[in-house]
């Protein structure tokens, strides 16, 4: 990743912007728990900045890419290996989920989040079945005083989009998501 000023090198801000303009169609909004997001015809994706919302807007989210958090060497490694990058060509299909985690959550330590996400959730073992049909990439928000603490950005080819709702149910019924207050389901098509 390259250098985007202020953010240094291993971040990146992306700005999710949903208003009558951008390159994805929003097909549904699912409210999975707390509020949903207003409705909006079209999302843009922009990278290399934080905006703020225009005259036009529907809503806006905002975000940064950060270093793994819970994530341990072999694992990276692993990871790294077998996904995909995002904009790939058969990739015509997106998801959008933001995600509020509870005080609780933020009151653990780092280590005992870990033993939460991994060693009884199994987040990244649980994932890791899905790759390569699904890119993803996290984006940090809860530093940046957004509604959400994680917006997290999914591509696939259309006929995987029953293997990435398996995943996300997987995902929804560990302990993990039982720290969970907010989480939105934005799916999209490439238009």
């Amino acid at each position: 990743m390259t250098s985007h000023g202020q953010y240094g090198a291993d971040v990146m801000p992306v700005t999710f912007r949903a208003s009558g303009q951008g390159e994805w169609v929003i097909e549904r909004i699912t409210a999975v728990r707390g509020s949903a997001l207003a409705p909006a015809p079209r999302l843009s994706v922009i990278e290399g900045r934080l905006l703020p919302t225009e005259v036009g807007d529907v809503w806006s989210l905002r975000g940064v890419t950060s270093h793994a958090r819970y994530v341990e060497r072999p694992e990276k490694t692993r990871l790294d290996a077998i996904s995909p990058p995002l904009g790939r060509r058969l990739a015509t299909h997106a998801a959008l989920i933001p995600i509020r985690k509870s005080a609780a959550w933020w009151a653990l330590a780092q280590d005992e989040r870990r033993a939460v996400f991994e060693t009884r959730s199994r987040h990244i073992a649980a994932s890791l079945p899905y790759l390569p049909r699904v890119a993803r990439r996290l984006h940090h928000a809860r530093e940046l005083g957004e509604p959400f603490d994680f917006l997290t950005w999914f591509e696939l080819a259309p006929e995987h989009t029953s293997a990435f709702d398996d995943l996300v149910a997987t995902l929804r019924a560990s302990e993990e998501w039982s720290f969970v207050e907010a989480e939105v389901d934005v799916r999209l098509v490439r238009g």
